[in-house]
C-alpha cells in the first residue's frame, strides 16, 4: 500500500507531521495552523518531497555525535540539500508569519 499525497507529492504523514511540528514551535494556536499550513505548502511548493527527505535525513544523522554524525554533517551534499530547505523554510517565514 503506498501512502496517501496530496497535490503537493507528499505523503499526507509527511504533511501532518511537519504542521504539527511546527504548530508545537509556535503555541498550538488557530493562528498557528493557518500559518503553519501555509508554510508547508510554501516549502513543498519549493522543495521536492525527495529533497525535503534528504535534508531531514542529514539534518536528524547530523545530530550523532562523534564520527559518525560528522560523515552527515558538512558534506556538499548535505550543505546543498538543507540549503535548499532552509531557503524555502525563509521564504514561508517571510510570506506565512509576517
Amino acid at each position: 500500500m503506498t501512502p496517501a499525497t496530496i497535490g503537493t507529492g507528499y505523503p499526507t504523514t509527511a504533511t501532518a507531521d511537519y504542521v504539527f511540528g511546527c504548530m508545537q514551535a509556535n503555541g498550538n494556536t488557530p493562528q498557528s495552523l493557518e500559518r503553519c499550513a501555509c508554510s508547508f505548502d510554501v516549502v513543498a511548493s519549493i522543495v521536492p518531497y525527495d529533497i525535503y527527505v534528504e535534508a531531514s535525513t542529514f539534518l536528524s544523522m547530523g545530530q550523532v555525535s562523534g564520527e559518525k554524525g560528522s560523515l552527515f554533517r558538512g558534506s556538499v551534499e548535505s550543505n546543498r540539500v538543507i540549503g535548499d530547505l532552509r531557503r524555502a523554510q525563509a521564504e514561508a517565514e517571510i510570506r506565512c508569519f509576517e
